[in-house]
């Protein structure tokens, strides 16, 4: 059997099970687990094709809000915050909203006890006038803007992840002589991981951190140590995404430790903190490999008390940040079919969406497995490739995927795995307007952010 990429936490802390909404004498019931492994926890199987989410069929959303659409499964989300608290009880567990944030996902995720972590002024403005005690976020990015750093200090914000050397002058300089800011120094490990080479960050030869290795890491921390209105609270790294592998994390764990033990040796100082980021890999398709959290907590927990010891030196408070593994298992991206053209050598299945509110697929290859929802078809399965309506020859969603023989235009296809990257990626090509968001729980549906309009578009050409 698939197992989902997070462990769900003990039947105690499970949300209450959705309201049935099918007919007297006809039962919800789950899916076979294969076929929904990858889909949000809450998902029920109706006869006739009828998929619910949140206790909600897809068909009543698609015909609620219109096509595309985001559908969120608010109590699969709850979960996955406190799997991760339960796994990590004695560490903060920072969610990355750079994959997708709302007020009402804020407020989740405050309420469930993680911080946050953003990066830019938009997110963390976004956060805060939401209620988010800015002291539990923390402000990322390889470069921030004059903008980002104002708003950041202005707002209180709990530690700026420094990134580059430039920053330290940027940021003791706006601090003043009056007040001190936390902040941590993001350094770069060494090591490739993680699921696409577009994705990989822990390695030397792209954008993000300060090498530990040609010494541009000490070399900034003897820097910020002199900088009296400057709180150095710990190392940070992150590897990349969608790592599956739990031993990448090990490996840094034991790097970071080391170059905590030279500080102390080097400038007296003991860091308090060490934060190792996210990228914590899910499976997108029933089969693939997902990161196994309750292992990686049990492994890097031993690991970090294992190196501080040899390296004499207290256990430093763990920060994880994840963001992909709590949100993306818990939505779903619904289509209406418009059209299916046959050729000679492939089928394709167009749909009223595509890289504009997904262009995951364009970016990194990543595949789907979409379904067929809102009716039955008693005919076999045909390899088909989905794409999207976009004037684009890689506007493709699904490649070489077995849908019904008899998928026709009017038909609804829904795509699971869809709450990370997607509407935070998304655009307005082809001057297509991006989809709402729905969240569903216990039966009940509620928008949680609008479709955009052609005439939101057309408000913003102010120019003739």
């Amino acid at each position: 059997m698939t197992t989902l990429p997070l462990p769900l936490p003990a039947p105690s802390t499970a949300p209450p099970a959705a309201p049935s909404s099918a007919p007297p004498g006809v039962p919800d019931h789950p899916a076979p687990a294969d076929a929904l492994s990858v889909w949000p926890a809450t998902t029920t199987e109706r006869p006739h094709g009828q998929l619910l989410v949140g206790g909600v069929p897809l068909t009543e959303i698609a015909e609620g809000h219109g096509t595309p659409v985001y559908v969120l499964d608010e109590a699969d989300v709850r979960d996955r915050c406190r799997t991760y608290r339960t796994a990590f009880p004695d560490a903060e567990i920072h969610y990355a909203a750079k994959a997708f944030l709302c007020r009402a996902l804020a407020h989740w995720v405050e309420e469930e006890g993680l911080g946050l972590d953003v990066c830019s002024a938009g997110e963390l403005e976004l956060a805060v006038t939401t209620g988010f005690p800015p002291e539990r976020i923390l402000l990322h990015g390889n470069v921030k803007s004059p903008h980002d750093l104002e708003t950041a200090l202005r707002l209180g914000v709990g530690r700026i992840v420094i990134d580059t050397p430039a920053e330290i002058a940027r940021i003791a300089a706006a601090v003043g002589t009056e007040g001190r800011q936390k902040v941590m120094v993001r350094v770069t490990p060494g090591i490739s991981a993680g699921g696409h080479r577009k994705i990989r960050t822990g390695s030397e030869d792209q954008k993000f951190g300060l090498s530990i290795r040609d010494g541009h890491a000490q070399h900034a921390i003897a820097r910020i140590l002199d900088q009296p209105h400057l709180e150095l609270t710990g190392l940070h790294c992150h590897l990349g995404s969608q790592i599956a592998d739990v031993k990448p994390y090990l490996v840094a764990v034991r790097r970071l430790v080391g170059l905590m033990a030279r500080v102390r040796d080097a400038h007296g100082v003991t860091l308090p903190e060490l934060d190792l980021g996210g990228g914590h890999g899910i499976a997108y398709r029933p089969g693939e490999p997902a990161l196994d959290l309750t292992t990686l907590a049990r492994k890097v927990r031993a690991e970090l008390a294992e190196s501080c010891a040899a390296a004499g030196l207290p256990v430093p408070r763990l920060i994880i940040e994840p963001g992909r593994a709590v949100v993306g298992p818990a939505g779903v991206a619904v289509y209406r079919v418009l059209a299916v053209k046959r050729t000679p050598g492939r089928t394709f299945v167009a749909v009223d969406g595509g890289m504009s509110d997904n262009p995951r697929p364009a970016l990194y290859g990543v595949r789907y497995a979409p379904r067929l929802v809102g009716r039955h078809s008693a005919t076999g399965p045909e390899r088909v490739t989905v794409v999207g309506r976009h004037c684009e020859a890689g506007d493709v969603l699904a490649e070489d995927v077995p849908l019904p023989a008899d998928t026709r235009p009017g038909d609804l296809l829904a795509l699971p795995v869809a709450g990370a990257y997607h509407l935070s990626m998304a655009s307005s090509y082809n001057l297509v307007g991006r989809p709402p968001v729905v969240a569903v729980r216990d039966g009940r549906a509620r928008l949680l952010v609008r479709r955009e309009t052609l005439a939101d578009l057309r408000a913003r050409d102010v120019g003739l």
